[in-house]
């Protein structure tokens, strides 16, 4: 081959037929360690109340956790209005 030879055509079609798959194997992957990961996470809370702790709790504090601190107080606070509305404290 020399320096002026014109490149090997490639189909364009099989090239994005070639990333579709790759993209659509990973995401298989993921999606099956995704799958590992919530078994072992189902397993944690199987201990905890197992240990005595309430798992429904459990969940809400993670759940706050997630979110900033700002964010929690307006929802508590927001909370707390709508108990009193209601008269619930």
């Amino acid at each position: 081959m020399n320096a002026h030879s014109p490149a090997p055509a490639v189909d364009p079609s099989s090239v994005a037929a070639d990333q579709l798959k790759s993209v659509i194997e990973r995401i298989e992957r993921l999606e099956e360690e995704k799958a590992g990961i919530a078994g072992d996470i189902k397993d944690v809370y199987a201990e905890a109340k197992a240990n005595g702790f309430d798992v429904k709790v459990l969940r809400k504090i993670i759940s706050m956790r997630k979110r900033d601190h700002d964010e929690r107080q307006e929802e508590e606070a927001i909370l707390e209005l709508y108990l009193q509305a209601l008269g619930m404290v």
